[in-house]
C-alpha cells in the first residue's frame, strides 16, 4: 500500500476514536473538538510515512499535543475576554448549579481531577481508549517500562483520592440497626416456594 493509502485507512478505522479521545479532554467543546481532530488528521497527513502499523496509539500521541496547543489557545483567548471586561458573569449569564445537580460518581471525577495533568492523561488511557502498556507508551513517547510504572503510581494515586472522597463506606455489622421485624401474621413459606 502507498503512503497515501495507508492514511486513508487509518482515517477511516481511527477518525472516531481520535474525536473521542479529543471530546472527553474538552466537554462541551464542541466546535474546539472539530478543530483539535482536523489538526491530528493534517499532522498525520504531513507525516503519513511516518505512520506505524497500528496507528491509533500514535494518533493518540499526535492529538495530545494538537490538545495542549488547543488549550493554550482557549487560556489565551479566556485572559483576553477576562481583561476587555466581556465574561459571562458580567452579563448576567452566570449559572449556579442546585445541591441536586451533582452527577452519580462525581466525587470519582472530582478524585480524578486533583490528580496531575500526566497522572490523569495515563489513566485516561487506559480506561477511556482501552489502550496497553505498550500502546500508552507510543502516545505518550516512552518506553513500555515506564508506561508501567507511571500507570502503576497514577492508579494508586486515584485510589488514595478516591478513598479520601469517596462516598462513606456502609456502617459495620454490629453498627446497624436489627432488621425490620416481620409481622406475626405473615406466612413464610419454606416448601419450594408455594404459598
Amino acid at each position: 500500500m502507498s503512503n497515501d493509502e495507508i492514511f486513508a485507512a487509518a482515517y477511516r478505522e481511527h477518525y472516531w476514536a481520535v474525536s473521542r479521545y479529543v471530546a472527553r479532554r474538552l466537554p462541551g467543546r464542541t466546535g474546539e473538538v472539530e478543530e483539535v481532530v482536523a489538526e491530528v488528521f493534517t499532522v498525520a497527513w504531513r507525516r503519513r510515512a511516518d505512520l506505524p502499523a497500528s496507528p491509533l496509539p500514535w494518533l493518540y500521541g499526535v492529538a495530545r499535543n494538537c490538545l495542549a496547543n488547543a488549550v493554550r489557545g482557549y487560556g489565551r483567548r479566556r485572559r483576553l475576554v477576562d481583561r476587555l471586561g466581556n465574561d459571562e458573569a458580567a452579563h448576567g449569564r452566570h449559572v449556579v448549579d442546585s445541591p441536586d445537580a451533582e452527577a452519580p460518581g462525581a466525587w470519582v471525577h472530582e478524585a480524578l481531577d486533583r490528580l496531575s495533568p500526566a497522572d490523569r492523561e495515563i489513566l485516561r488511557l487506559a480506561a477511556w481508549e482501552e489502550l496497553g502498556a505498550e500502546e500508552i507508551a507510543v502516545a505518550l513517547g516512552c518506553g513500555r517500562r515506564a508506561a508501567t510504572m507511571r500507570l502503576h503510581r497514577a492508579r494508586r494515586r486515584l485510589r488514595t483520592e478516591i478513598d479520601r472522597l469517596g462516598p462513606a463506606p456502609s456502617a459495620p455489622a454490629e453498627d446497624r440497626p436489627p432488621p425490620a421485624p416481620v409481622p406475626a401474621d405473615a406466612t413464610l413459606c419454606k416448601d419450594h416456594g408455594h404459598g
